[in-house]
């Protein structure tokens, strides 16, 4: 069944923000047992951007957001609403969508969190453009923020060279009928949490000097299974886009996967039989900003002369929980 909004909701304006410091792979092979070309060849990844002490996820969420409503021609004023997708907020409470209200200024709306893992930023512009198409609002923005540093052992080889911080953010309007998004599909199943987690810090395991000592509030990620999912889940879901709405993947513009490790994006793209020029890529220079990649690689397949009013874009993300799903969009500017 095709997942179709009342209204037609489309992505009206783009903007990203990345701090200035730049990491590379002879950086991390100075930190950890790793070297440029064992990074490269597993993860496609040759840089990523590192926030400096101190600045936290609603600072860099902003900074994206203020581009976009520039883009879009419009003031902070002008929001109904602000739908962070996060898994690093600021703190536990207040929402940093509220944080974000605050620091550019929007004093006419209101907002909330989404933490579905790397699928966040996907879950939450579905949920924004519901706000649109069934509770009548007019503009809603979606900002994808995190800074994993913030919950990355940087003396472990198998996530310090995974993880970047950055921010994305789009802005939500009714756009003309056949336009915007036109499907969806969004998965969860809890049975995957072990495999990828971050297991301290909440009720289940409290802040305590042992959980700290015992690196529990940085992330644990078992690469194989989450691998095998992820490739499976984002072309399978992506597929099943496609079929349903009886589309090939030749009338496809761009397909924009979560931006995890290029391994898993090449396989996912081959499954949907997908020449490399068509799928959205800016894991080289920034790695895996988790809310951020798919916002972020939208905004730069737009500035790069990638996508035009009316193309077919398919947008699949896989994280931690398991989350996947994937999003049909017709492109409306």
């Amino acid at each position: 069944m095709i997942r179709r909004l009342a209204l037609p909701v489309g992505i009206t304006a783009t903007g990203q923000f990345y701090p200035e410091r730049i990491v590379t792979n002879t950086d991390l092979a100075n930190m950890v047992d790793t070297s440029d070309e064992w990074i490269l060849t597993r993860t496609g990844i040759s840089t990523r951007r590192w926030v400096e002490p101190g600045v936290a996820s609603s600072d860099l969420g902003a900074e994206a957001l203020k581009m976009a409503l520039d883009r879009r021609g419009i003031t902070p004023g002008d929001l109904d609403a602000i739908v962070v997708a996060t898994v690093t907020p600021d703190m536990f409470f207040p929402c940093t969508a509220a944080l974000i209200q605050h620091k550019i200024g929007a004093g006419n709306c209101f907002g909330f969190d989404v933490n579905a893992a790397c699928s966040s930023f996907l879950f939450a512009l579905t949920a924004g453009a519901g706000l649109i198409a069934g509770a009548g609002l007019k503009r809603v923005a979606v900002v994808g923020c995190d800074v994993m540093t913030s919950i990355m052992d940087k003396s472990d080889r198998n996530t310090a060279i995974l993880f970047g911080d950055g921010a994305g953010a789009v802005i939500l309007e009714q756009v003309e009928e056949g336009y915007g998004i036109l499907d969806y599909e969004h998965f969860i199943d809890g049975s995957g949490a072990p495999f990828l987690c971050m297991p301290g810090g909440g009720s289940l395991n409290p802040a305590t000097a042992e959980t700290v000592a015992a690196k529990m509030h940085y992330i644990h990620q078992d690469g194989k299974e989450v691998y095998k999912r992820a490739v499976r889940d984002m072309a399978e879901v992506s597929r099943l886009m496609l079929d349903r709405n009886s589309l090939t993947t030749d009338q496809l513009a761009l397909f924009v996967p979560h931006q995890a490790n290029v391994r898993i994006m090449d396989a996912a793209a081959k499954r949907l039989e997908l020449p490399p020029e068509r799928m959205a890529s800016n894991i080289g220079a920034f790695a895996n900003t988790t809310s951020a990649t798919l916002p972020t690689a939208l905004h730069q397949s737009l500035e790069e002369g990638k996508l035009k009013k009316g193309d077919l874009v398919v947008l699949a993300a896989f994280g931690a929980g398991f989350t996947w799903g994937g999003t049909l969009v017709r492109w409306a500017i």
